[in-house]
C-alpha cells in the first residue's frame, strides 16, 4: 500500500497481510510493517510496525466519520469484536461523542470479558458484555463491526433509526459484517468510493443482488469532511460508514508517529 501526500511531505508503503488464525495462537490478526521516507531524496527515514498503525489510524478514520455522522447526543456504543481494531474504534470514538456505555459483544467470551475490564478501566466508562448480537444494537447509538466475519452479524431490522455504523470489519468482494437490509435502509458514505466498489462485499453483494445501485453511495468521507456534499440528513437517519482503509491514511499517522518519536527521543537508530 505506497502513498504520498504531498504539503505534510509524507512518502509512505505499507506490506500488511491478514491471517484469520492468528489470534488462537495469540498473534494479531493484521501483521504488517511500514516504511517512512524522505520525499525529496528517497532517503529511508523509519521502519515500524505495520498493525499497531494501521488500529490506530483506521480508529482514527471512524472518530471523523463518527463526529460528522453520528447524532450529537450519541451516548451509547456497541460494538462487535473485542481485538486490536476495537480498542481503537472505542478510543476514538469517545474522542468525538462523550459515551457513557459501551456493549461488546465477541464470539470469544474471554476475549470480550478482557476488552471490557481494560477499557473502562483505561477510559472511565462503563463497558459490558453483550448476550447476543441484538443485544448490541439494542439501545445503541453508535455501532462497529471490527470482526474477521465473512457474514453478517447482525440484521439490518434490529437497526433502531437515528443509529450511525461503522463497518471496518471486511475488506474483501466476498465477505460482509453488514446485511443488504442495513445497506438498503442507510444512508451510504465511504472512505473511497472507487475502493469499495472493487473490494467491499458490503457493499458489492447488495448490488449484485439488485437491492442497491451504485448512486446509493451518498458520498465518501473527505467529500463530507469538506463541506462538499452533506452526511446525515436527519436525526432518524440510519447512517452507515464503510471503511476498507486508505494508504493515505497510513501516510499520515506514520508521520505523525515519527516526528512525536523525535521529539520524544524514542525508537533505534540503524544505518544501512
Amino acid at each position: 500500500m505506497p502513498a504520498y501526500i504531498g504539503g505534510v511531505e509524507a512518502l509512505t508503503i505499507k506490506e500488511v497481510s491478514v491471517h484469520r488464525n492468528n489470534p488462537v495462537k495469540g498473534l494479531p490478526t493484521v501483521q504488517g510493517t511500514l516504511l517512512l521516507n524522505d520525499p525529496k531524496e528517497g532517503t529511508l527515514l523509519a521502519i515500524m510496525e505495520g498493525g499497531t498503525l494501521t488500529a490506530i489510524r483506521t480508529g482514527a478514520t471512524t472518530g471523523v466519520a463518527t463526529k460528522y455522522l453520528a447524532r450529537r447526543d450519541s451516548r451509547v456504543l456497541g460494538i462487535f469484536g473485542a481485538g486490536v481494531q476495537a480498542r481503537t474504534q472505542v478510543e476514538a470514538i469517545n474522542c468525538v461523542r462523550s459515551l457513557s456505555l459501551v456493549k461488546v459483544y465477541d464470539i470469544n467470551p474471554q476475549a470480550a470479558r478482557s476488552f471490557s475490564v481494560s477499557i473502562s478501566k483505561e477510559l472511565g466508562i462503563d463497558v459490558i458484555m453483550a448476550e447476543s448480537p441484538r443485544d448490541v444494537l439494542d439501545g445503541a447509538d453508535i455501532v462497529v463491526t471490527a470482526t474477521t466475519s465473512k457474514n453478517p452479524v447482525f440484521s439490518g431490522e434490529w437497526i433502531s433509526p437515528g443509529t450511525h455504523i461503522n463497518g471496518i470489519g471486511s475488506h474483501t468482494p466476498g465477505s460482509r459484517e453488514l446485511d443488504s437490509e442495513t445497506i438498503r435502509r442507510c444512508r451510504l458514505i465511504v472512505d473511497s468510493r472507487e475502493s469499495c466498489l472493487e473490494e467491499a462485499g458490503d457493499v458489492i453483494i447488495p448490488i449484485r443482488e439488485g437491492v442497491i445501485t451504485e448512486s446509493h453511495i451518498k458520498a465518501e468521507l473527505g467529500e463530507v469532511v469538506a463541506g462538499e456534499k452533506e452526511g446525515r440528513l436527519g436525526e432518524d437517519d440510519v447512517t452507515v460508514f464503510k471503511s476498507v482503509g486508505l494508504a493515505l491514511e497510513d501516510a499520515a499517522a506514520s508521520l505523525r508517529a515519527y516526528q512525536i518519536a523525535l521529539r520524544k527521543g524514542v525508537g533505534l537508530k540503524i544505518w544501512l
